[in-house]
């Protein structure tokens, strides 16, 4: 029984390994009005996914207090901040999608750089369309 034990938490774990995480990794250089790096700072930032187009309806937001490197980099993982929405509730296959920033370079939420870009493929995504080609017997056996 200890060896079934065993095993199952070994699958499990693995399986957990396994799965696409959610959350996805973001980068930018933050610059203020005058074109200046904001370093070593704390920003304010609204992460909003659109579906559709890059005015289309918004199906998550989030909002995070990053801090800045001294170059300006902030990195975040979108799906982990404050919200009330369900980052893993998205319908990928409903695409296109599209990422809104809005950033506060004062830390607060007075947005006043913004930016909208369509995401494309992820390696996962990627990854996930080989799975597709895996398996080509039949199920109903």
């Amino acid at each position: 029984m200890k060896h079934i034990f065993t095993f199952l938490t070994l699958v499990s774990s693995l399986i957990a390994f396994c799965q696409a995480p959610d959350a996805m990794s973001y980068q930018a250089v933050i610059r203020d009005a005058s074109n200046e790096l904001v370093a070593s700072q704390s920003v304010g930032m609204q992460i909003s996914i659109l579906q559709g187009s890059a005015s289309g309806t918004v199906v998550y937001t989030e909002t995070q207090t990053p801090t800045t490197n001294v170059n300006g980099l902030v990195s975040i993982a979108i799906g982990e901040g404050t919200t009330n929405d369900d980052f893993s509730n998205i319908d990928w296959v409903d695409g296109p999608y599209f990422i809104k920033t809005e950033t506060d370079p004062n830390g607060a939420s007075d947005y006043s750089i913004t930016g909208t870009t369509q995401l494309l493929s992820v390696p996962y995504a990627m990854h996930a369309k080989t799975a597709e080609n895996m398996f080509s017997g039949d199920y109903d056996s």
